[in-house]
């Protein structure tokens, strides 16, 4: 398989991020409502808790969309999708070490963590818009850890929309690809339809 067709393969199962991004920023956004109207806290335990069942919710979510919800068994992306899998939870100790240090650098350094976690995405859906999400991502976690630290929330509230935005984003550029197949394979289909001979013709 051609890496061109194993990236497309990517985008269609899981629609170009979508079901991932959307139930990221469902996450972000519950956590930071703790964080600014209940406890701070409540916040880092539900964001970090619910960190690990982002991949299972995104299947579940693309099952109730009535969408394939993985890969096929030994297709050449599996391997990679494993591994940039595990490089969020192992770089939490830097997240614990910098909100220990101060608690308010909390969702900037998660925010520098995570858009460094969607840089191999740029490869795996060969979709260029990763890399604009995690180009944000981490410029607004340094952004807000050097010059707005005052605010616990902020970082929080930004990464939901952001994820939100871009879960839409991507979306529409699975949805456009798939549209442009189908629309290639009835003019192919139509291109090999034998004419129907007229009363002129034998």
């Amino acid at each position: 398989m051609i890496i061109s067709d194993a990236q497309r393969d990517v985008r269609s199962v899981f629609l170009g991020g979508f079901a991932g991004q959307l139930v990221s920023s469902c996450i972000w956004c519950v956590s930071a409502a703790l964080a600014t109207w209940y406890s701070t806290k409540a916040a880092i335990v539900t964001l970090l808790v619910g960190g690990f069942f982002i991949f299972p919710l995104t299947q579940l979510l693309l099952r109730l969309m009535g969408r394939p919800f993985s890969l096929p068994k030994g297709h050449p992306m599996n391997a990679l999708g494993m591994q940039v899998a595990f490089t969020l939870p192992l770089n939490l100790p830097l997240v614990g070490a910098a909100a220990l240090y101060r608690l308010n650098w909390f969702y900037p350094a998660l925010m520098i963590v995570l858009g460094s976690h969607y840089l191999p995405f740029i490869f795996m859906y060969g979709m260029p818009q990763f890399g604009v999400l995690a180009a944000f991502l981490i410029s607004a976690g340094v952004v807000i850890g050097l010059y707005v630290p005052s605010t616990f929330s902020l970082g929080g509230w930004l990464t939901a929309v952001a994820l939100l935005a871009f879960a839409f984003i991507g979306r529409s550029v699975a949805m456009r690809e798939k549209n442009l197949e189908l629309e290639m394979k009835v003019v192919g289909e139509r291109g090999f339809e034998s004419p129907t001979p007229g009363p002129n013709q034998v």
